[in-house]
């Protein structure tokens, strides 16, 4: 089938986490629980999840079908 659910997905997360990176970095490191800016954190881990589901699905679509 040419179903491959990893494609949205990944497109999805490094979306939100692209737009999560922007709004940290445009924010600033704001007081908050222990210093960090979790925004910029998570938006790194978002994009970081979203590109290797873009980098499976890109692998699975150049492995040739069985014959």
């Amino acid at each position: 089938m040419g179903l491959d659910i990893r494609l949205p997905i990944g497109l999805m997360f490094s979306l939100i986490g692209a737009l999560l990176v922007i709004t940290g970095l445009v924010n600033g490191a704001q007081p908050c629980a222990l210093n960090l800016n979790i925004n910029l954190w998570w938006g790194v881990v978002l994009v970081v999840f979203g590109a290797l589901m873009l980098l499976g699905a890109m692998r699975s679509r150049k492995t040739p079908p069985p014959a």
